[in-house]
C-alpha cells in the first residue's frame, strides 16, 4: 500500500477483515505500507497490521514478494505510481479520482492493457448492498425506462474559513475540488446504474479564496500554523445538468458547504414504471415506489437492505443487523481479489475511471464556457 491516512486505514481494514466474512480463494497478505515520513509510516504499519514498511514507494514496487500495488495517496501521484506498477506486472487497485488530468488517466488505462494487470478504482458506494439492490431491480427492469437521476453529495468541514488550506484545496495535487473529490462518486454511481452521459452544462464556485496553510491529518481533520495564507486553487461547490445518451436527464449537485451534512450522498432515480431513493448517511435502507401497486396503497416504501436476498448482505448478520461504511471497502476488494483468482477483470475499474475523469473534464470546461459540452 502507498499512503497511509483516511483511505489507508479504510483499505487495510478491508483487508484484514475480508477472509473472516468472504471466502475468495485467495488470502490477502499485507506485506507493507509506505509513507515519506517514517516515524508516521511505522506507526500505521504497526495499528494497521502490515508486516513492514518502506519510505519509498519505488520499492514496493522492486519487491519480488508483493502481486498488489493499493494507491490511497494524494491525486497528482497516481499516474506514476499505477504505471510503473503496471509495467512492473503488479495488479493494481487506486483511489479516486484516477488522475489529475484526462491525459493521466488514458495513460494509466493504456499501461494496464498493455501489460494484463487486474485493476481496480476505488468507487466503494456501489458496494453498498442497497446500491447494489437498485442495480438489480434496474436491470430487472422494474423502474422500466428511466427519465430522470437526481443527486446530491453534501459535506459541510471545511465551512470554517479558518479551516487550512489542505492539498485538497489546490488544483496543480488534486485536479479539481468538490468535483473531484465527491462528485466524481456522484458520477460514477450515475453511470454504473443508469448510463453513459452524452452533455452537461455546469457552474462551480469558490467562496472563501484563501486559507491558513496546513496539512490533513486523520479523517478530514487538519492542522494549520495560521501565520501563513495560501490560494484556494479549486471549487468549493459545482452543480450540473447532464443528458445521457439513452435519453435520461440527470441533476448534480456537489458541495462542502451544505451546513449540517456529514457525508449526504444521495440519489433518487424516477423511472416509468417506479422510484427509488438512497441516502449513505442511513445507506442499509432503499426508498421503493412502484406505480402499479394498488391505489390507496401507493408510495414510497422502506427496505431495510440487510436479508441474505440483498447482495453481500448474507455474508454478515441477521436481518435488521446493520452494516457500516468500512463495509463498502471489504465488498470492493472481495471483487478485486475475485478477479485476480479467476483470471477476470471486476469493476470499476481504470476504464470506469477514464469514463469517469471525461465527465469530470466536461464539467468543468461547462464552467469555463459557460455552454452545453459533449462528454
Amino acid at each position: 500500500m502507498v499512503g497511509y491516512q483516511f483511505m489507508g486505514k479504510a483499505h487495510s481494514h478491508a483487508y484484514r477483515d475480508l477472509p473472516f466474512f468472504f471466502d475468495t480463494g485467495i488470502k490477502p497478505v499485507q506485506k507493507a505500507i509506505s509513507g515519506r515520513n517514517e516515524s508516521a509510516v511505522k506507526k500505521a504499519a504497526e495499528r494497521f497490521g502490515w508486516e513492514s514498511y518502506e519510505t519509498d514507494w519505488r520499492r514496493l514496487i522492486e519487491r519480488e514478494d508483493i502481486d498488489v500495488i493499493d494507491i490511497v495517496t494524494p491525486n497528482h501521484t497516481h499516474a506514476e505510481i499505477a504505471i510503473a506498477a503496471a509495467e512492473a506486472g503488479k495488479n493494481i487497485i487506486t483511489e479516486k479520482p484516477l488522475a489529475l488530468t484526462l491525459d493521466e488517466a488514458q495513460q494509466m488505462y493504456e499501461a494496464v492493457q498493455k501489460n494484463k494487470v487486474t485493476h481496480m478504482i476505488c468507487h466503494n458506494y456501489r458496494f453498498s448492498p442497497a446500491v447494489q439492490f437498485t442495480k438489480k431491480l434496474i436491470d430487472q427492469g422494474r423502474l422500466g425506462k428511466i427519465y430522470h437521476f437526481r443527486a446530491n453529495y453534501l459535506q459541510d468541514f471545511i465551512m470554517d474559513p479558518q479551516f487550512p488550506l489542505v492539498w485538497r484545496l489546490k488544483k496543480d495535487v488534486s485536479g479539481s475540488g468538490v468535483l473531484g473529490d465527491i462528485g466524481a462518486h456522484s458520477i460514477d454511481l450515475a453511470r454504473f446504474l443508469v448510463g453513459e452521459f452524452k452533455e452537461v452544462v455546469s457552474m462551480m464556485e469558490t467562496f472563501i479564496k484563501e486559507r491558513p496553510v496546513g496539512e490533513m491529518t486523520e479523517g478530514l481533520s487538519a492542522v494549520s500554523d495560521n501565520s501563513t495564507l495560501g490560494e484556494v486553487t479549486v471549487d468549493d461547490a459545482t452543480a450540473f445538468l447532464a443528458r445521457f445518451e439513452n435519453g435520461a436527464l440527470g441533476t448534480f449537485e456537489a458541495t462542502r458547504f451544505a451546513g449540517g451534512n456529514r457525508n449526504k450522498n444521495k440519489f433518487e432515480i424516477n423511472g416509468e414504471k417506479g422510484s427509488v431513493r438512497w441516502d449513505m448517511e442511513n445507506m442499509n435502507n432503499l426508498e421503493v415506489y412502484f406505480h402499479d401497486d394498488e391505489p390507496g396503497l401507493q408510495g414510497f416504501r422502506l427496505i431495510n437492505c440487510t436479508e441474505e436476498f440483498h447482495p453481500y448482505a448474507g455474508a454478515y448478520w441477521p436481518a435488521g443487523h446493520i452494516i457500516g461504511y468500512e463495509h463498502t471497502f471489504i465488498h470492493l476488494v472481495h471483487e478485486f481479489l475475485n478477479g485476480i483468482a479467476n483470471n477476470y477483470q471486476p469493476s470499476p475499474n481504470f476504464e470506469d475511471g477514464l469514463k469517469n475523469q471525461k465527465v469530470l473534464v466536461a464539467v468543468e470546461k461547462s464552467a469555463e464556457s459557460k455552454q452545453w459540452v459533449n462528454v
